[in-house]
């Protein structure tokens, strides 16, 4: 059987399934041609991450495929629901990333307090000319230690968010639309570890209360933070996005910024990705990465691993 790893697999998830009889093709087939390229090798299965789309159109055009594969969480740029009405099978790999991603909150948020997406900015430029200057500037950071984080979406990356701050001293709060009350095991590197229980709350409650805020849901189809949910927040709040751009309102943060709502702000990801607005790019007032939250090479080979062997459980003859 043949599996077109169209936006890559680790080489661990590669050998895997040559060793269990599967070719893997790597090739990087641009999205205009994937039908051709899928029809013309008979590719059983196709693997992507968020770069490339599998509609209906294309599951219409090629019969050979029987598996979709998801190397992350969401599946945004899939026809789930079509594809398994016919008769594909659909995957991902929701434990994979999460660690990944929710290490990355928490470099925005050291680096935001701290000014460092400021600081890295300016001192390739006027270190050597203006170092006192760029001293005084950066010197009134916070530290996280004590404060309040306001996590929305308390599923798997939600709940690794949980341990980091919890272990960092953070009092931790939580909203999500289905669950509720839910321990969280820290676990510590000589085997020991504890429980802390979160009840969550309503969504008002966090936007009220959270110095700090970070959202883990999927695409909701609309802006779940807009205009009125920053003018519910906390004067000087910072918040986070590693989830799915258009989550927040990119048109109503930086208005949040420029009115001194909001003091830190965080972006992984974009509306217009993968060409975000210029607005955004060049405000100095975010930290900003190109959508790497699941882009650590543990994290890769964890995908590659489970990706490799829910293909080898479905697939194998």
């Amino acid at each position: 059987m043949k599996i077109l790893a169209n936006d890559g697999i680790s080489q661990s998830g590669i050998i895997t399934l040559e060793n269990s009889g599967f070719e893997v093709i790597t090739t990087k087939v641009a999205q205009n041609q994937l039908e051709n390229f899928i029809n013309e090798h008979k590719i059983d299965a196709i693997l992507v991450r968020s770069a490339t789309q599998v509609r209906q159109e294309l599951i219409d055009a090629c019969p050979s495929l029987k598996l979709i594969g998801r190397g992350g969480v969401g599946m945004d740029n899939i026809d789930v629901e079509y594809a398994k009405g016919q008769g594909l099978h659909v995957i991902n790999t929701p434990n994979a990333s999460s660690n990944s991603v929710a290490e990355l909150v928490f470099a925005h948020l050291f680096g935001m307090v701290r000014y460092l997406h400021q600081a890295n900015r300016e001192m390739p430029l006027e270190g050597d000319t203006r170092f006192k200057d760029l001293k005084k500037d950066f010197a009134a950071g916070s530290e996280l230690r004590g404060k309040t984080l306001g996590i929305i979406g308390f599923g798997r990356i939600g709940k690794e968010v949980a341990k980091i701050a919890l272990g960092i001293g953070m009092k931790v709060i939580a909203t999500d639309a289905i669950i509720g009350k839910s321990s969280i095991n820290i676990s510590f590197y000589n085997g020991q570890s504890i429980d802390v229980e979160i009840e969550t709350q309503s969504i008002a409650e966090v936007l009220k209360q959270a110095d700090f805020i970070t959202v883990h849901v999927p695409n909701q189809g609309k802006h779940l933070i807009g205009t009125k949910e920053f003018e519910a927040m906390k004067d000087g709040v910072g918040i986070i996005n590693t989830a799915r751009g258009g989550v927040i309102d990119e048109v109503a943060l930086v208005n949040a910024i420029e009115k001194a709502k909001v003091r830190y702000a965080g972006l992984d990801v974009f509306e217009s990705e993968p060409n975000p607005e210029i607005q955004l790019l060049m405000n100095p007032d975010i930290s900003l990465s190109p959508h790497i939250g699941a882009a650590t090479l543990e994290a890769q080979e964890r995908i590659g691993k489970e990706l490799a062997q829910q293909i080898i459980s479905l697939l194998s003859e």
